[in-house]
């Protein structure tokens, strides 16, 4: 009797062995139950000694007691192969689309910043040529009156008198950097000379005033008739209220003719450093009565 079951406990051992790696169907009763359960899975291994075997089911790798199984039935299932971490492609994908995110966005961010400085840029040039345009349009000088001075026989302008001021919401004129230009016969660019300027008119009138000899083909000389401050005469400054006579040598400038002659006419225009130059044109009557000429 001993005989036969050991021959019985070898064939289950047998057949046991020719099922392990195969998906199958086990059919258990635990004792004292009287329904029986089902579980489905993988038989991995038999452990004889411990009377347990090894299964992969759905929920999971448990064991089950060798003395509850009442039936095994291999199933036509394949074994589910796991995956192991280096064979998966998965990773690999995900990686390049966050290195292909992050580039474009490191290229984004960088686009943005060119695109900020070249508008900061573009603002900040604008605003200093909108600022230089308006200082351009509303500075610059305007010249008041013209009066000319004969010479003893009244036959020829030798000198001008021009009175000028700055423009109506106008900056600062340093006359120093202020330019006269004469278009006659020749052209002619006269500057102002330093040593030659008058803080007001003297007795004698305009034309008395200053030093003659010193009034070149070049240069120019500048009586301050309204300087509150005294800024023409200390530091050739013209501000808004200021006014001012420029005396101008025609003698020297129109050596050809040694002044202007009667029926004549003179083209120039007064340029300042910043802002619309003075434009005149002066026309020499064809008598002069007197050596003080209106022009």
């Amino acid at each position: 009797m001993v005989t036969k079951r050991k021959e019985v406990k070898k064939m289950e051992k047998k057949y046991m062995e020719r099922l392990v790696g195969k998906y199958c169907k086990i059919v258990t009763k635990e004792p004292g139950e009287d329904r029986a359960s089902v579980v489905t899975g993988i038989l991995e291994d038999v452990d004889y000694k411990d009377g347990f075997i090894l299964v992969d089911s759905s929920q999971g790798l448990g064991c089950l007691r060798i003395d509850t199984i009442i039936a095994i039935k291999p199933g036509t299932k394949r074994r589910i192969e796991k995956k192991s971490l280096k064979n998966n492609d998965d990773a690999d994908v995900g990686i390049g689309t966050l290195v292909v995110f992050i580039a474009m966005v490191l290229v984004s961010a960088v686009a943005a910043s060119v695109i900020m400085q070249t508008a900061e840029s573009l603002q900040m040039r604008a605003q200093a040529v909108g600022k230089q345009t308006i200082r351009d349009v509303s500075s610059g000088m305007r010249i008041i009156g013209i009066t000319g001075y004969t010479d003893a026989t009244k036959t020829k302008l030798e000198y001008l008198a021009m009175a000028v001021t700055p423009r109506a919401g106008s900056y600062d004129i340093d006359l120093n950097k202020t330019l006269l230009y004469l278009q006659y016969n020749n052209f002619t660019v006269l500057e102002l000379n330093q040593q030659c300027k008058a803080s007001a008119c003297l007795d004698g009138g305009v034309f008395a005033t200053l030093n003659h000899s010193l009034l070149t083909a070049t240069n120019y000389g500048v009586i301050a008739i309204h300087d509150a401050d005294n800024s023409i005469y200390n530091s050739n400054g013209l501000s808004v209220s200021d006014q001012v006579i420029l005396i101008i040598n025609l003698s020297a400038a129109l050596s050809a003719t040694g002044g202007l002659l009667p029926g004549e006419q003179l083209e120039g225009k007064l340029v300042p450093e910043v802002g619309s130059a003075g434009i005149f044109v002066i026309n020499a009557p064809n008598a002069f009565k007197y050596r003080v000429v209106e022009i």
